[in-house]
């Protein structure tokens, strides 16, 4: 894949990422670009005859056909994008826009919805800002959407204000892990609240009462699913909830560092920890260790998303999985079936996770 990348000296790097578009772009923009007529002479054919070879569309011989690929080959040259939108033909290109490309969750399901629209014969476009609706965004937001055929959002900010312009405009969009309102567009998610209740039934079943919950952000409502998840669960099995078990890492992994120093600060430290993200997890981890506590012998740890990494650390971690391709390739299907002119509904898809139990979890610790 071509990948053509601008960066920012700040902590949220904003880049625009283009696939095979971005390289055609840099090539064309350092060199005279040829035109079709040109391409058309050296094939021995007919201007419109080039036209339907390199755009797919009307009869051309498989004679004709090879020579105009060869002449264009030959030119450099490309089709002028914007100019077939602008004629309305079909682009076969997916945007994916994304609110700060920073946890690793988000890098594994950019990844496999990219590898689902290429298996399609798309193309990606990949826009990555802190905010879509601020004016310094919106030229290039907006170039991006009109050369898209759609856009999926992973995991998008609910205050970014241009989530309601796509659902006032009803362009083809699918919002994927997105829970924090109702929205007029289709959205798919995993299902956070039974994910995290199976959680905490885990560690409920090793025998710990005393589980803290590290919460992430409310960005895009799952952490406030999986901390709903996590107090019922435990008035269920008739435990109160102690507040001061509940503390925020911000889906970061320093924010789960930070987080567990202050859990263990406690007069009554917890026995298990049940981290919204791995990220955190992989913090609550580091932290216990700095201690010289045990992973699981004095506390057991359980995160959620089960990225690739979570097998790899030390003690391998206990975990959610999310379906990602699954998941990719569900919401690349809404997005065709959009692209392909069914209307835009307020249609939400759920599905399943699995608990991968590995070693960070234990029996509860047996305290003097």
């Amino acid at each position: 894949m071509g990948v053509f990348t601008g960066y920012r000296d700040s902590p949220h790097t904003e880049c625009g990422i283009v696939t095979t578009l971005g390289i055609q772009f840099l090539q064309r923009s350092m060199r005279k670009p040829s035109r079709l007529s040109e391409v058309a002479k050296l094939a021995g054919v007919a201007p419109i005859t080039a036209s339907r070879a390199i755009r797919g569309i009307g009869y051309v011989s498989e004679d004709a056909r090879a020579r105009i690929m060869d002449a264009a080959t030959q030119l450099n040259y490309a089709p002028d994008m914007v100019a077939r939108r602008m004629r309305g033909e079909k682009s076969r290109l997916i945007g994916i826009f994304v609110n700060n490309f920073g946890s690793l969750a988000l890098h594994e399901i950019t990844r496999e919805i990219s590898n689902e629209a290429r298996s399609r014969g798309y193309d990606i476009v990949l826009f990555n800002a802190e905010r879509f609706d601020g004016p310094d965004r919106a030229g290039t937001r907006d170039m991006l959407a009109n050369l898209c055929a759609g856009l999926i959002l992973p995991m998008p900010n609910v205050e970014d204000g241009y989530l309601a312009e796509l659902e006032q405009r009803q362009l083809p969009c699918v919002f994927v892990n997105f829970e924090a309102r109702p929205t007029k567009l289709p959205v798919v998610v995993v299902e956070n609240r039974k994910g995290a209740r199976l959680a905490v039934e885990h560690l409920l079943s090793l025998g710990h009462r005393r589980i803290a919950f590290i919460a992430g952000s409310h960005h895009t409502g799952q952490s406030g699913e999986r901390q709903a998840a996590y107090v019922e669960t435990l008035n269920a099995a008739g435990i109160a909830v102690d507040a001061a078990l509940i503390v925020s890492g911000r889906f970061v992994q320093s924010g789960g560092y930070a987080a567990t120093q202050q859990l263990l600060a406690l007069s009554d430290p917890p026995t298990a920890i049940f981290a919204a993200n791995d990220e955190m997890a992989f913090g609550a981890i580091d932290a216990i260790h700095s201690k010289g506590l045990r992973v699981p012998g004095d506390i057991s740890v359980v995160g959620f998303d089960d990225i690739a990494i979570s097998s790899h650390i030390h003690p391998p971690l206990t975990t959610m999985r999310q379906p990602l391709s699954e998941l990719s390739a569900c919401a690349v299907r809404e997005l065709m079936a959009l692209i392909e002119g069914q209307g835009p509904e307020a249609k939400k898809v759920a599905l399943p996770l699995e608990l991968i139990v590995r070693k960070s979890t234990g029996l509860v610790p047996q305290r003097g």
